[in-house]
């Protein structure tokens, strides 16, 4: 059973998701090199590893509650060392005001995580600790079981990933309009064909606006009629033609898929 100090904090977390305190300019692009608001997206984090003795940027995440982060199973690797930085705008600056520093307790890779077919492509990572929660940290809200989204209804990619194909990460935060596509168009011949499991949805492929290397694990945010923003997807693949290949969107976990899974490792 959780305990109650854990299930109160759970409980708090769900009651107040999704609302951040400075609400995101929704016009911006993450190729093309548009920045996000400061701290528009609260429960953004840069999941970070240790290598020569510096920490380095490798994915994004989304905080779900005060202890857990929702991430891909890609970005996991066995030996590598990682640790968590939440509150975070500009990752060229260490002591930015608002961010924290975690450390990472344990990290659940989907059993059944596939990486020659990117099926299921998600894994939650415990921290070390309860972070507080504030204007600049904060949870995404989880979306319901199963739930699915129209075609071509808006939500927003973040991430600290490459400006371009082959360019170089940002250093602040970037967003990216990203509509969704239903999984008839995204699974017909000339988008993803049956490379594009029901688990998963497929976002953008305008050929313009699209996440890229380094937005990997980052969330896909889709705002509900109440105005929350949940977690809808988790950056999962795209293109090797390119970021911003056209009938070739992004391709995310769908995060409705995996709530059963989701809430039996936050139990752990």
């Amino acid at each position: 059973m959780l305990g109650i100090t854990v299930l109160a904090a759970l409980l708090a977390c769900a009651s107040s998701c999704g609302v951040p305190s400075f609400p995101p300019s929704l016009s911006a692009r993450v190729v093309g090199g548009e920045t996000a608001r400061p701290h528009s997206w609260p429960w953004q984090i840069s999941l970070q590893y240790l290598e020569n003795n510096r920490w380095w940027h490798t994915c994004g995440g989304t905080l779900i509650a005060s202890n857990f982060v929702l991430t891909a199973a890609h970005c996991i690797s066995n030996n590598r060392i990682y640790r968590v930085a939440l509150g975070k705008h500009n990752l060229e600056v260490e002591d930015e005001e608002g961010s924290l520093i975690v450390g990472v307790d344990t990290i659940y890779v989907h059993e059944n995580w596939n990486y020659s077919l990117a099926i299921n492509d998600i894994a939650l990572i415990k921290l070390a600790e309860h972070v507080e929660l504030s204007d600049t940290i904060q949870v995404a809200c989880l979306p319901e079981k199963d739930s699915l989204l129209p075609n071509d209804y808006p939500c927003y990619v973040t991430g600290w990933g490459s400006l371009w194909t082959n360019g170089p990460i940002a250093d602040e935060l970037q967003q990216g309009l990203q509509r969704i596509v239903d999984h008839d168009t995204c699974s017909s011949s000339d988008w993803w064909g049956s490379t594009v499991q029901k688990t998963m949805v497929c976002a953008g492929g305008d050929g313009v606006i699209s996440a890229c290397s380094g937005d990997s694990g980052g969330p896909l945010n889709c705002q509900l009629e109440n105005g929350s923003w949940e977690v809808f997807g988790i950056v999962s693949f795209g293109s090797s033609q390119g970021c911003n290949t056209r009938k070739k969107p992004v391709v995310y976990t769908r995060v409705s898929a995996y709530i059963d899974w989701i809430n039996k490792k936050m139990q752990l």
